[in-house]
């Protein structure tokens, strides 16, 4: 049965057989193999007995490459890990070329990760940040959801220029070397997909307006929206996530205040304990992996 490193790690017993199918971070020795399969930040030592498997796989047993092992997990007699796969079959699902493959075990820049961003996730740091973006949002998302508010996706595309904050980004499909002009010389966007000038939304806000005002006055809407504008600073951020929360039964300042402080007394804690004790269990183990 294929199981999950994670899960492989986490499990108290040893003696069984299992099939774990993953990456390699590193090979070393001829023998020992790093695995990851994304379930966690931690790898999984798996060991080639000497001359059990043909030089030609061995070869091919390079960092990136996809691999299938089978064998049985016992206790590890090396340090850095509990236990270890001590390989019975090894199957080789997918080549990475070690004098193409970007993902090297040493450190790289977030400027170089940016230009291999199909690669990223496989790093800690990425690993990481994602992991962590994930207890935030399902922290905030149960915060709201055990309070009777609505999760709402409000429109990405949008016809307005709602708290006109910034610069918008166009949204046509007219070919932008010869647009259709209107009688005064201007873009004649009637002629576009939606018959009209839109962009990319900065702000869900009147949607969620909208539904908290349609719906029982128990319950009220929180949600996320992508908001993206246009900044002068290269650095600064163009996209981000925005909860936003609308209330109708609101009528003072006090209460919205005494919202935001539920939220940091009750969801924050929560999130600080999931989120630390996941990435220190997983990172515990990290030292040989690309960062």
């Amino acid at each position: 049965m294929t199981k999950r490193i994670v899960d492989i790690i986490n499990d108290e017993s040893t003696g069984y057989k299992t099939k774990v199918s993953a990456w390699v971070r590193t090979f070393r020795n001829n023998q020992f193999i790093a695995l990851s399969d994304g379930s966690t930040l931690r790898t999984l030592q798996a060991v080639v007995a000497l001359d059990s498997v043909p030089e030609e796989t061995l070869k091919r047993i390079t960092t990136g490459a996809a691999i299938e092992v089978e064998g049985s997990i016992e206790e590890s007699l090396g340090k850095g890990q509990r236990v270890e796969l001590i390989v019975e079959n090894l199957k080789i699902i997918g080549d990475a070329d070690a004098e193409k493959y970007p993902l090297q075990p040493k450190r790289h820049s977030l400027e170089f990760l940016r230009e291999i961003a199909h690669l990223r996730f496989r790093t800690n740091t990425f690993g990481a940040v994602f992991r962590i973006r994930h207890h935030v949002a399902y922290a905030i998302h149960k915060f709201f959801n055990d309070r009777g508010f609505y999760y709402l996706h409000s429109p990405i595309i949008t016809g307005s220029d709602a708290e006109g904050a910034g610069e918008m980004f166009r949204v046509t499909t007219l070919d932008i070397s010869d647009t259709p002009k209107a009688e005064g010389g201007e873009i004649d966007f009637s002629k576009d997909f939606f018959g009209k000038e839109t962009n990319l939304t900065v702000s869900g806000q009147l949607e969620a307006e909208l539904a908290a005002l349609a719906t029982v006055l128990e319950a009220a809407t929180g949600h996320h929206i992508d908001r993206l504008m246009v900044y002068t600073d290269s650095k600064a951020l163009a996209q981000l996530w925005h909860e936003r929360r609308e209330d109708p039964r609101l009528v003072h300042i006090r209460q919205l205040t005494s919202s935001f402080k539920r939220i940091r007394i009750r969801a924050i804690p929560r999130l600080h304990n999931q989120a630390a004790n996941a990435l220190a269990k997983q990172a515990a183990t990290c030292k040989n992996m690309v960062t």
